[in-house]
């Protein structure tokens, strides 16, 4: 056997693996490619889908209540009947019902201690305070929702009130008592039940055959909140008079949800 034959036969099995090797290097970079393309597709049809679907935003302010004194309540010492002009924002009117007149300011404005707001110990009997804004409707359906201060004393309790574009008054079933301090409490109108609400009297009414049920149960069904006239708060029972025997008090009140323009004919109305 020649010398050279030895040499090319020893080397043959390394050849092969160079080849291998190649081989095995052009399938990585093969592979690597195809997985980058994948995860690149991947991604924007992630990004795509993210667009195509916005994140949930919060409802917009419809109004804010801001309690404030004006100069016929000059004297700090003296505890007034809330009047129109007792509201910061022009654009929202007050409303009365039942025995609200009786209620009176308290606090301080501007304190941090003590806000300015309203305290229902002298009302004799049961009311409700509502607002509206003057151009619109609102909306109080999906994501909108109502934040408020509020301080309690007693059994008392606060509850949301509404009124529709109809003309029916309506109290809810939330409850909302906060007995140390004024507490500040948000919440949505979403699967709350509500009972119609005699205006004058400021009580819990039957609706009719439309609520009549064998369980003697009085909520009403499936009211439209898509179109409320005013939004307020109510107390059922009587205040217990000066001092902290029972009451409700209320601070700063925002209402969220949007806005519903109203007709020429429901001002004109009003």
């Amino acid at each position: 056997m020649r010398p050279g034959m030895f040499s090319l036969t020893a080397r043959a099995p390394f050849a092969g693996s160079r080849a291998l090797i190649r081989c095995g290097a052009r399938f990585l970079v093969i592979f690597g490619i195809i997985l980058g393309a994948s995860l690149f597709a991947e991604a924007q049809q992630t990004i795509a889908a993210g667009q195509a679907r916005p994140a949930a935003t919060a409802a917009p302010l419809f109004f804010k209540v801001e309690w404030v004194q004006p100069r016929s309540q000059a004297d700090t010492s003296v505890r007034y009947s809330p009047v129109q002009e007792n509201i910061a924002d022009p654009n929202v009117e007050i409303k009365f019902y039942g025995a609200a007149k009786q209620i009176l300011t308290t606090g301080a404005p501007g304190s941090e201690v003590t806000p300015y707001g309203v305290w229902s110990g002298t009302a004799t009997a049961p009311f409700a305070v509502t607002f509206r804004q003057k151009n619109n409707y609102v909306d109080l359906t999906g994501i909108a929702n109502i934040r408020w201060f509020t301080k309690t004393s007693g059994f008392h309790v606060i509850r949301p009130v509404v009124k529709l574009a109809d003309g029916t008054m309506l109290v809810a079933d939330l409850a909302f008592s906060s007995v140390p301090m004024l507490t500040l409490s948000e919440f949505s109108l979403t699967n709350v039940r509500w009972i119609k609400l005699d205006p004058e009297r400021v009580v819990t009414v039957n609706s009719g055959a439309a609520t009549a049920n064998p369980n003697n149960e009085i909520w009403v069904p499936n009211p439209d909140l898509s179109k409320v006239d005013e939004i307020g708060f109510a107390d059922l029972m009587p205040g217990s008079g000066h001092g902290t025997g029972g009451y409700i008090q209320l601070g700063t009140i925002e209402v969220h949800g949007k806005a519903v323009p109203r007709d020429v004919s429901s001002n004109k109305a009003r």
